[in-house]
């Protein structure tokens, strides 16, 4: 035995200390793992921490909007200076626009509950202001116009019926203004509504069969139910669509939130910031808005979507509860069959 030598023979899966004991390699790796797991509960600590924070922020932040904004409606109810209201109107406006952007904005941290929370608020805001604005900025009303008793009576003929007087009703030649926004009850028509009909309003499209509609411009809400072989494109909608019964259709928007029920074979090009949602549905198609027309980037910026955040390919199914498993209801368009042409 080597005495001088004043060592012994070992295992060799070991390391050297200070004191020329040697550490098994598996007791350095064991206590490297623990500091590296105790390193990850510390960053998603202060990870949850800055979540919290934030997540305090927005609710202060919004409920004091809220607050101002449901302040200025008030102030609206029964006011005699039509100028002054329709000011403050406006101003209520551009408020509940910056607060749909600032909820838009904060999806990427608020809990699923304080997220639903936020927008029934928003969306209640949105229609006590539709209220107010009919209120006060009532629609001219038409009346039938009275003929002398011995005036022979001759009616002009009537003209056809186009898509710019969708929803509008004659009355002895004059036209009436419609009750909401949109087209109804139409086959094998081109309907289009510009910027300047659709002023943020909610839209409403229903019983529509082998029709094309462009809406040009930025809706509060879009409706679409009872369609059939349509082309539907709309410009950026700020707040959800609401697609039922729908067939054999092609549909393209920006939206926050889309809700589609009972659809069957059609295909969705969607920029979506929320969630997409599907019940009772088969056969639909999705993939990533691609449609442009001019005037696009400043509706954008109305409707206050974030343009850089788009879920278009995240979509719930509530008929589909299998965890890790795609739905069959539902899948992506490859992209050498997605659509390249769209309006010239």
């Amino acid at each position: 035995m080597d005495v001088e030598s004043g060592t012994c023979q070992g295992n060799e899966d070991s390391g050297p200390s200070e004191s020329g004991i040697k550490i098994p390699d598996r007791m350095l790796k064991r206590e490297q793992d623990r500091l590296e797991d105790v390193e990850r509960k510390k960053e998603a600590k202060n990870s949850q921490s800055v979540t919290e924070e934030k997540s305090g922020f927005f609710t202060a932040t919004f409920s004091s909007e809220r607050a101002t904004i449901e302040e200025l409606l008030e102030g609206c109810s029964g006011a005699t200076d039509r100028a002054l209201a329709t000011q403050t109107l406006e101003e209520v406006t551009t408020k509940t626009q910056l607060l749909q952007k600032f909820l838009n904005d904060s999806m990427v941290f608020l809990p699923q509950y304080e997220l639903r929370q936020a927008q029934a608020a928003l969306q209640k805001l949105q229609n006590c202001l539709a209220e107010k604005r009919d209120e006060i900025l009532p629609k001219k009303k038409f009346a039938f116009r009275s003929r002398a008793a011995n005036t022979p009576k001759v009616d002009p003929p009537a003209p056809p019926v186009t898509p710019k007087d969708s929803g509008r009703t004659k009355v002895d030649g004059a036209v009436s203004p419609p009750e909401q926004c949109g087209f109804s009850h139409f086959e094998g028509q081109v309907l289009t509504k510009s910027g300047e009909e659709i002023k943020q309003q909610d839209v409403l499209l229903t019983h529509l069969t082998n029709c094309k509609v462009r809406l040009l411009g930025s809706p509060s809400t879009v409706h679409i139910k009872h369609v059939q072989n349509c082309e539907i494109f709309s410009g950026p909608v700020s707040s959800s669509v609401f697609v039922d019964h729908c067939t054999g259709s092609t549909l393209s928007f920006p939206c926050q939130q889309l809700r589609t029920h009972h659809t069957t074979d059609t295909q969705v090009y969607l920029h979506v910031t929320s969630r997409a949602i599907i019940e009772d549905c088969q056969g639909v198609r999705f993939a990533p808005f691609a449609w442009s027309y001019l005037g696009l980037d400043q509706d954008f910026k109305v409707s206050g979507l974030d343009r850089e955040r788009n879920n278009w390919n995240q979509v719930d199914d509530f008929n589909w509860l299998a965890l890790g498993t795609q739905s069959p209801n539902w899948s992506v368009i490859p992209e050498t069959e997605r659509r390249t042409e769209w309006d010239s």
